[in-house]
């Protein structure tokens, strides 16, 4: 029977309708809400947008380049471009653009909401081709706003995003295609499509194959990463991607498809034109500050119209280029396809004064390979300071005094280590170690130093390298990284990062300071005492065809070898790699001579090179510069012509060195012991030294379980004149190196002693 209610409904009724309407309400507010709030907030950021205006869509803003003196020497992104009409659009063309860049583009207004939620899946999923926003979005973008990283905010992307919808109303698709095929940045100095067929492939813009359309479609994305000059393997995927986005999107036949796929990517293309004089010459450094100014503010130098005051030296750059590139140069060049390149740093405050990545160079493309920063090949012996000596003297308070026993040595594996004579001398300085190069000192140095440390050490100077047991004789590194690195030595122990440019000054008038801020690497005494040790090695030892007149400089050598695995390839008797770096007060300058194929070997009448052009470009600098010396610090005492830390025990007897100390001088050979051969005889030539390993272009194997600074097995890096060469000729590894002995050490080197 039911209950009666008066003539109202049941309760529970009227509360589950009351509910239903609630909640409607409470979902209609979460959608309303937000809406109404984003639509102000939207309408708030849109009312301070630009004015749409045409003539932006046009001009790229070219930004222009200033030397350390402030004077123009460059302008990039001022070069003339070819315009088209929109009648005039390869169809073609028009659909590799709308295939790799906005699949829609015919059928939004400005910007598409399907895209974005499209993208958004795509990146979750992680095969994305194509980001949110649309080709009239990227348009206003390049036009009206900067990539700076900060810049990326959600005022901007309204502002873009009402602008792309107000274009689209006043202009028709192809109008705004126009604009984008006109504008976009190509590469090489080069602005808009049409330019570049004409540039890269000589034709008119409606006579490239499909191949080459796809490529110049592909471009703008990232112009220097798909440049078909200089990045082969990357352009060519990219022109792919875009064949095959039109292949999906039915523009082409699967036939066309495969054919154009199988196009070389470089079919057609023509050398490009030299700009001028002074844009070859600076190239190499100029590619070095683009990448700075992108990384350290995100703008594009190409279009953002910048001011960028750049450290270079005019004069500096244009002697070390005309150095390594002239026929009428005082260095004599075995060949064309001999390589060299040189950075040249201020020691106090970090700034590239010069850089020049390569000689003869036959890429005719700009910003082409910097030798001088991308190639990190073996440097050799000049790893001694940084992995053996300096750590040890920095956190066991040694002194060049320090005794290291130069006997018969073996790595944990067992495997036997051996100088570049195949001898012993007993037990020497630190200092004498270091002039003769002797590579069984340096490894015991730091393995009493231990590899950590040694790690922390070169670490603080820009080297990220591992440390293994063989590091002290044998590392990977750039002429950029080593004048860096150096000029820590040089200015008292503070490590400052290059750096190419020292101010921006942008479109409004703003400025902003780019310095390298220095920080501590090593103790004042350190420094001082390593570079003690160095002058010697240009004054007596390895170093002195490097010997400027009345100069005060310090440096050090390094030569690789080739290990016993790799002679059977090796082509000619000689080294890969030979590297110098030397510094004064003022200037820290590292270079690195050898061929870009690995496996042809530097002869040995031509290991000399490397400090050839360091002494020319030395004498050049001091020209009309004081000449100064380094100041011995107050925790530093000399006995004799050893330098030690003051109040610190050394190993000679247990001494306590300090300013009164009554010691009569130092030795720089101890008594040898039992087993040591005798001290050979100095011969009055000296050069270079040869360490073991692989270069850019031969990527270095894992850390060596059997081989050492001398090349491998059994290598020896110190063998001088033929000592690399005919060392590892003979025997692989076993010989060669960094020391004024002659062909001795090459007649010593190898598993099989030469018997020239």
């Amino acid at each position: 029977m039911r209950r009666e209610t008066n003539g109202q409904p049941p309760k529970r009724k009227r509360s589950k309708g009351k509910a239903i309407l609630i909640t409607c309400i409470v979902l209609l507010s979460l959608i309303c809400i937000p809406l109404i709030i984003g639509s102000a907030t939207f309408f708030y950021y849109v009312k301070d947008a630009p004015k749409l205006d045409f003539t932006k869509l046009e001009d790229t803003r070219s930004s222009t380049l200033l030397d350390s003196k402030g004077a123009v020497f460059l302008t990039l992104g001022e070069k003339n471009r070819e315009i088209i009409q929109p009648n005039e659009i390869p169809p073609t063309l028009k659909n590799a653009v709308i295939s790799i860049e906005d699949k829609r583009f015919e059928k939004h207004v400005g910007v598409d909401p399907i895209r974005i939620a499209g993208a958004a899946i795509s990146n979750f999923k992680g095969n994305s081709t194509q980001g949110g926003s649309t080709l009239t979005q990227q348009l206003i973008k390049l036009s009206y706003y900067s990539h700076k990283k900060e810049d990326q905010t959600l005022k901007r992307k309204a502002q873009e995003a009402w602008l792309s919808v107000e274009l689209e109303k006043k202009k028709s698709k192809d109008e705004i295609l126009t604009y984008y095929i006109n504008r976009v940045y190509m590469s090489n100095g080069v602005y808009g499509m049409k330019t570049a067929a004409e540039t890269y492939y000589g034709k008119d813009f409606k006579d490239l194959s499909l191949a080459q359309y796809a490529l110049l479609a592909g471009i703008p994305q990232a112009p220097n990463n798909y440049d078909p000059y200089t990045n082969k393997d990357n352009a060519k995927k990219r022109r792919d991607l875009v064949l095959n986005e039109m292949y999906k999107d039915k523009k082409i036949s699967e036939k066309d498809y495969k054919a154009a796929v199988a196009e070389p990517v470089d079919e057609g293309l023509i050398p490009l034109k030299e700009d001028s004089t002074m844009q070859v010459v600076t190239d190499n450094y100029v590619k070095e500050v683009i990448k700075e100014v992108q990384k350290k503010t995100k703008k594009n130098i190409y279009t953002d119209g910048l001011e960028v005051h750049t450290n270079i030296d005019l004069e500096a750059q244009t002697y070390l280029y005309n150095l390594m590139n002239n026929e009428n140069s005082s260095i004599n060049f075995p060949d064309d396809e001999f390589q060299a390149a040189g950075t040249l740093v201020d020691v106090k405050s970090g700034s590239v004064k010069a850089q020049v990545g390569g000689r003869k160079s036959k890429e005719k493309s700009q910003l082409g390979l910097n030798r001088a920063v991308e190639n990190e090949r073996d440097i050799g012996s000049t790893s001694k300071p940084l992995v053996a000596y300096g750590p040890a003297i920095e956190d066991l308070n040694y002194g060049s005094g320090e005794i290291f026993v130069d006997e018969p040595y073996k790595y944990a594996d067992g495997t036997s280590v051996y100088n570049y004579d195949r001898a012993y001398r007993g037990g020497l300085t630190m200092r004498e170690s270091l002039v003769d190069s002797r590579n069984i000192p340096a490894l015991k140095a730091q393995k009493e130093v231990g590899d950590d440390k040694a790690k922390d050490f070169i670490h603080k100077l820009g080297f990220k390298n591992d440390v293994y047991e063989s590091t002290a004789i044998s590392m990977q590194g750039s002429t950029e990284k080593l004048a860096s690195a150096y000029a820590a030595f040089a200015n008292g122990g503070v490590y400052y990062e290059p750096s190419y440019v020292s101010k921006i000054v942008y479109e409004d008038g703003t400025e902003e300071k780019i310095e390298s801020k220095g920080s501590r690497a090593m103790k004042e005494s350190t420094a001082y005492i390593v570079t003690d040790m160095l002058k010697d090695v240009i004054s007596r030892g390895t170093g002195v065809n490097a010997q400027v007149p009345q100069l005060i400089q310090a440096g050090k050598t390094g030569t690789s070898n080739y290990s016993d695995d790799a002679l059977p390839n090796v082509i000619g008797d000689g080294s890969p790699d030979i590297s110098f770096v030397g510094y004064t007060p003022k200037y820290s300058f590292a270079v690195w001579t050898g061929y870009d194929k690995y496996y042809n070997a530097i002869p040995v009448q031509d290991q000399q090179i490397a400090m050839d052009i360091y002494r020319n470009y030395m004498t050049f600098l001091y020209q009309n510069l004081e000449i100064t010396d380094w100041k011995q610090p107050d925790d530093v005492v000399r006995i004799g012509n050893q330098v030690y830390v003051k109040d610190h025990v050394g190993n000679q007897g247990g001494q306590t060195y300090n300013s009164y100390s009554s010691q009569t001088s130092q030795s720089n050979v101890a008594p040898p012991v039992s087993s040591a051969a005798p001290e050979p005889s100095k011969p009055s030539e000296t050069k270079p030294d040869p360490t073991p390993t692989p270069s850019s272009s031969t990527p270095p194997p894992p850390p060596p379980t059997s081989s050492s600074d001398n090349g491998g097995n059994n290598g020896g890096n110190d063998g001088g004149d033929n000592g690399g060469n005919n060392g590892g000729d003979s025997g692989g590894n076993n010989g060669g190196g960094d020391k004024p002995d002659g062909n001795n050490g090459g007649n010593d080197g190898g598993s099989t002693p030469s018997s020239k």
